[in-house]
């Protein structure tokens, strides 16, 4: 007994001296997780999300053992802020076409999922009998939704005969659940519904890879008669085939580069690059498929450049001018690890890889053109990120008026929808907003650790006077509001929808408005679908979560 003493008297003064320094608690709780999170067994980890996990054993202890602790606000906020910034960077350039291609069923899947949780809201307020601004706070906590609890305490302001604050005690008793149940549903997920993780990853990228067609090369002979002693020029080759000539063989074995004067006879060989549908094209245009093979040495030098350049950044292929400069053909663009068809109008980004077929002596001229730094591509500048996310603090903090209200989209929203739209510009001015991929990896990870070591601190100094002052009951409500709309909407989306696994995972991770799931949702694929799909709904489940929390509180009167 006198040892376990001993062993509570250190441990309480050890909690009270690093409670004196927030950095110390800050570092020691993402140490602490970091080192939790490397853990597996049978192959699974909670990775970087077993922080938020010893963060609230930590101000748990903290709070058993008497020591005060508070970390400072702007820790949590700034987390907030790189993380979600980050993310909007990365999946802007993927967002609108992914809006585009999986947009509707998304936002169905997200509108179930708030609906589910807003019905199991009413069963337990009507069933149980729980007052009805605590039942909003319950379901504000359970999806871990500041802004919809917010809007349930301004709603409820305005009733005779509630009181408004009711909704933190639901909101305070549901949160911990809410943080720590999404974590663990997308960690053990694929478990419970028997999916093959390999599998759905090899899915997504056949999808991924399926939306936009193939490029091959191919090389044909001109046996045409029609287009003997025409120019590629007079022919509109680019036009008519939606194919780039990169190399021209002639007869006698001389390389030419493809210019638009160069005229075609027959037999000579040209190399196509396209994809299958301009392969047919140009087989119909030119002549038949030959095994000829079109060496790459000589007067022709055909490679891969990086696009560094800013002052080209989101300029279009014409406006380069590249033929009639260096005899120059860009034809192929690789963005993000997929292959694009270059066109006249295709607007390069930063980091873009481009195959260009010039002359020899105008490599160095293309080189500089472009750009083609690695150490450019991956130094970072603080310029635009202090830029990009000042716009959308200012953005979050504007007031959208809706009837009675006034509606913003807060840090959150304002800071996503800011990034996003960035991301998607490429440039303004001088300015660059694309994050080298490294950079970008490691401001997130920085931000998701600030974010979640605070919200986990927090969680855990509450957890066990939440459960001493309202019991278990209300807890086990709000755990079911966290459960069952994920289940529910797994199934559906899964089964129902055909929708992939990861980007399942972002999207319920976004309905629930869980940016510590999102991070375990990461953890499972190597691929963007998680982010894509979390930036694709979170905007909007922000916003039916504050317009569902106003309905719940003003529905008793109306019936």
């Amino acid at each position: 007994m006198q040892t376990l003493h001993i062993m509570e008297t250190f441990f309480q003064d050890f909690l009270s001296m690093i409670a004196l320094k927030d950095y110390l608690v800050l570092f020691l709780v993402i140490a602490l997780g970091m080192a939790a999170g490397n853990i597996t067994i049978k192959g699974f980890s909670f990775d970087v999300s077993a922080v938020i996990f010893v963060a609230i054993f930590i101000g748990w202890a903290m709070d058993a053992c008497g020591v005060t602790f508070s970390m400072p606000a702007i820790v949590e906020n700034i987390g907030l802020i790189l993380f979600i910034y980050t993310i909007g960077i990365q999946a802007g350039p993927s967002f609108f076409e992914a809006f585009r291609r999986e947009g509707k069923r998304l936002i169905t899947l997200t509108v179930i999922i708030i609906s589910i949780a807003a019905i199991a809201t009413l069963c337990a307020e009507y069933l149980l009998g729980i007052d009805s601004v605590i039942s909003v706070g319950l379901l504000n906590g359970a999806l871990t939704s500041t802004p919809g609890l917010a809007a349930a305490i301004e709603a409820a302001s305005g009733i005779e005969g509630i009181n408004a604050a009711d909704a933190s005690i639901g909101y305070g008793i549901a949160y911990p659940f809410g943080v720590i149940g999404v974590v663990l549903f997308v960690k053990v997920a694929h478990k419970l519904f028997r999916i093959n993780l390999t599998e759905e990853d090899r899915r997504y990228r056949e999808a991924l890879n399926s939306s936009i067609a193939p490029l091959i090369g191919q090389n044909f002979i001109v046996s045409n008669a029609n287009i003997y002693g025409k120019t590629l020029g007079e022919l509109r080759v680019r036009f008519m085939t939606k194919a780039n000539i990169s190399r021209v063989l002639r007869a006698d074995g001389t390389l030419v580069v493809p210019s638009p004067d160069v005229r075609l006879y027959e037999g000579d060989v040209i190399r196509a690059v396209g994809t299958p549908d301009a392969m047919e094209r140009v087989k119909m245009l030119i002549g038949s498929p030959s095994d000829i093979e079109i060496p790459r040495s000589g007067q022709i030098e055909v490679r891969w450049y990086l696009t560094t350049n800013k002052a080209i950044v989101g300029k279009s292929i014409i406006e380069l001018n590249m033929m009639e400069t260096y005899r120059a053909t860009i034809i192929r663009v690789r963005r993000a690890g997929v292959d694009i068809t270059p066109h006249p109008s295709t607007r390069l980004r930063y980091g873009d890889k481009v195959l260009v077929s010039s002359s020899q002596g105008n490599v160095k001229g293309v080189s500089d053109l472009l750009g083609d730094s690695m150490k450019q591509l991956t130094s970072t500048s603080f310029l635009p990120i202090s830029l990009g996310i000042i716009l959308g603090v200012v953005v979050g903090m504007l007031a959208i008026p809706m009837g009675s209200m006034d509606f913003s989209l807060g840090l959150t929203g304002g800071v996503l929808l800011t990034s996003l739209l960035l991301s998607y510009k490429g440039k303004t001015g001088p300015i660059i907003w694309a994050i080298p991929s490294l950079s970008n990896s490691l401001l997130r990870q920085l931000g998701l650790l600030m974010f979640l070591t605070p919200v986990g601190l927090r969680a855990g100094s509450n957890i066990i006077s939440v459960f001493q002052t309202y019991g278990i009951e209300l807890f086990i409500i709000g755990a079911l509001i966290t459960i069952i709309p994920m289940v529910i909407a797994t199934a559906i989306g899964y089964y129902v929808m055909k929708i992939n696994f990861f980007t399942l995972m972002g999207a319920i991770t976004g309905g629930m408005t869980s940016t510590p799931g999102l991070s375990s949702a990461e953890s499972l694929t190597e691929s963007g679908a998680p982010q894509v799909a979390y930036a694709t709904v979170y905007p909007f489940a922000l916003v039916v979560i504050i317009i569902m929390s106003q309905i719940l509180v003003a529905l008793p009167g109306l019936l």
